[in-house]
């Protein structure tokens, strides 16, 4: 059978491609090589708790039109992201603000105070151009906050000593003269009631789908079965890796249900000193407000990635970034393949950046 779209991965920027394809008409297949549909923001009822198998996810944007457009598939609650962090057994408010800045200096009751005492620690970087994330993150925050609530964190996250990571990566941090926890600045922000699967579920509705499919056990074959393919696995695989091997960060997750109502009374808990192997806890039924008597919490490991892992972050320090460009010009010249989501654009989404892209990429090839 011939399709107008082939569609290689089955999480939310294919769902929104093909949503909007099917708007026109268009017969889609969607081939997926795991055994469930949508991708990382996958969700499972565990417990009768909304389980989120590959980390947590919270929907947050500015666009209303993005708003609005997920809000078709899903109510979403009211929930805002307010992580906590661990150092050391002593609990921080993120992003930074007022209580942070408090519980670290107890002598500083003011924002002028705050402003000043960040000013004196970052005074060392002055007239100095950063040179390492390290010294970046000195630069905005001062070296107290740096230390322990960055530096372990950051060298866990990457793999990397923060000396050896480029100041790019945080070019700037969050700083809020304010008591104010909200992680995001967005407008909008929330939780799908009854989880994320169900809106990529309704997404794909009307498409056929193969699930457990691997597209590179037969790429010639799939790639003969449509008009249009759009790939959302990693770019340097597709082309064989003619132009070298890009990097990512992995991720492990480890989980488990207890026989208790309640472990850390939050969503998200960091654990930003090095000696504690993960970055985080996640206590999966705070995201929902849950009441069960049991709970679900997920430690998160980063982990060095190679070939047959699974890709969860672009490394984009300047070597990566090269290479890409390469891959990029390959991918300009294929007529029938078009690249998107975060492995075949090489970079981090936010979801609400999926979404959006997805739906630029839909009107340019719908049109």
């Amino acid at each position: 059978m011939k399709y107008d779209f082939l569609f290689v991965g089955a999480g939310l920027f294919n769902a929104t491609v093909a949503n909007e394809a099917k708007k026109f008409g268009k017969k889609c297949l969607v081939i997926e090589k795991r055994n469930h549909l949508a991708g990382n923001i996958y969700t499972e009822n565990i417990e009768g708790i909304n389980f989120h198998k590959y980390g947590a996810h919270i929907f947050h944007t500015d666009s209303k039109e993005v708003w609005d457009y997920v809000n078709q598939f899903a109510e979403f609650n009211r929930y805002t992201n307010s992580p906590v962090a661990n150092y050391k057994n002593q609990l921080y408010n993120l992003p930074f603000n007022m209580n942070t800045f408090n519980k670290i200096w107890p002598d500083v009751i003011t924002p002028e105070q705050a402003k000043k005492r960040i000013a004196e620690q970052a005074s060392v970087m002055a007239g100095k151009t950063p040179q390492n994330l390290e010294e970046q993150a000195v630069s905005l925050v001062g070296r107290d906050i740096y230390e322990r609530l960055i530096k372990g964190y950051t060298e866990k996250q990457w793999g990397r000593k923060c000396t050896e990571l480029p100041a790019t990566i945080i070019k700037r941090l969050p700083v809020r003269l304010i008591f104010d926890n909200n992680y995001f600045n967005d407008k909008y922000q929330g939780i799908p009631m009854g989880g994320y699967t169900q809106i990529v579920e309704k997404m794909f509705e009307g498409c056929d789908i193969q699930l457990e499919t691997d597209f590179f056990y037969d790429k010639e074959k799939w790639l003969s079965l449509a008009d249009k393919v759009v790939y959302t696995g990693t770019i340097d695989r597709f082309f064989d890796y003619s132009e070298g091997e890009l990097e990512y960060r992995s991720l492990r997750f480890e989980s488990e249900i207890l026989d208790c109502e309640n472990f850390q009374g939050n969503a998200v808990v960091n654990y930003t000193e090095a000696e504690i192997p993960y970055t985080r806890i996640i206590e999966h039924k705070h995201f929902e407000f849950g009441t069960q008597p049991k709970t679900i919490i997920t430690r998160e490991y980063p982990a060095t990635w190679k070939q047959g892992d699974e890709p969860y972050y672009a490394i984009n320090d300047q070597r990566n970034t090269e290479l890409y460009a390469k891959y990029k010009n390959l991918a300009a010249a294929q007529d029938k393949v078009v690249f998107g989501g975060r492995l075949g654009m090489y970079r981090y989404f936010d979801m609400d950046d999926t979404v959006a892209e997805a739906l630029a990429l839909s009107k340019n090839l719908l049109s």
